[in-house]
């Protein structure tokens, strides 16, 4: 018989939005997508006014026109196994307590990297951190809560990164320290962190095509030189001093 836990309502907002229950999708309308995110990311388990909620999701529609609209989204939301997505009552509205997010999940994860919350030697599912708030959505809302998101998940990235490969885990630093080069090519700690792993392993042809292809990147996007700091890293293995370029 299965637990409780895995008939739970589960949300996620990372990458593309998706609803399902019990393992089975769930169809969400776009309009009631765009509700169950800003309840998920904006406030979470704690109640939320009714008006504020539908000014931020319809800032252009008359508040009377805003709050009904809102009202008939809620109603159309689905309703897995009896269970509500939404709870609420005539002024607030809120995600039901039995509802799961990935983004809390993830978010956990970072903050205990971060904050020496875990194990040690523990290493978190990097898949948890793989991917950003929503990054196809176009909503105003949505902006600080991912560039925040984004930030806490890279620092987690590289964190595991160079904790593996002070511990010999060359392969779990590789993966962490790619996955944040991935998800953010220009930045320069990324690609150190990277750099570092190769150099440890010594593997130093890998650490010089990281930096190539770090140098090459920065030129064509940006038309400027990377840092004295990761110049320092690989000066040795061009038989230059680390300052000259």
């Amino acid at each position: 018989m299965a637990g409780t836990g895995s008939i739970r309502p589960r949300l996620q907002v990372l990458g593309d939005f998706q609803a399902c229950c019990g393992g089975e999708p769930l169809h969400v309308p776009h309009a009631g997508q765009r509700v169950l995110a800003c309840l998920a990311v904006l406030h979470r388990h704690r109640p939320a006014r009714r008006t504020s909620v539908a000014e931020r999701l319809w800032p252009d529609a008359p508040p009377g026109r805003s709050t009904s609209t809102l009202r008939s989204v809620l109603w159309r939301l689905p309703r897995p196994r009896g269970r509500t997505l939404v709870r609420g009552n005539a002024t607030t509205i809120e995600l039901h307590e039995d509802v799961e997010v990935d983004l809390w999940e993830s978010e956990r994860v970072a903050a205990g990297v971060c904050g020496d919350g875990r194990p040690a030697g523990a290493v978190p599912d990097l898949l948890t951190l793989e991917d950003d708030l929503l990054p196809d959505w176009d909503e105003e809302w949505l902006v600080m809560e991912r560039e925040s998101f984004r930030q806490l998940r890279l620092h987690a990235l590289e964190r595991v990164a160079a904790e593996s490969c002070d511990r010999g885990r060359f392969t779990d630093a590789l993966s962490a320290g790619l996955c944040a080069v991935r998800s953010e090519p220009l930045r320069e700690s990324a690609h150190r962190t990277v750099i570092a792993v190769h150099l440890a392993e010594g593997n130093f042809a890998e650490a010089l095509r990281q930096y190539d292809g770090y140098r090459r990147l920065l030129a064509d996007e940006l038309g400027l030189p990377p840092s004295p700091a990761i110049d320092r890293m690989v000066g040795p293995l061009l038989d230059r001093p680390a300052d000259v370029r």
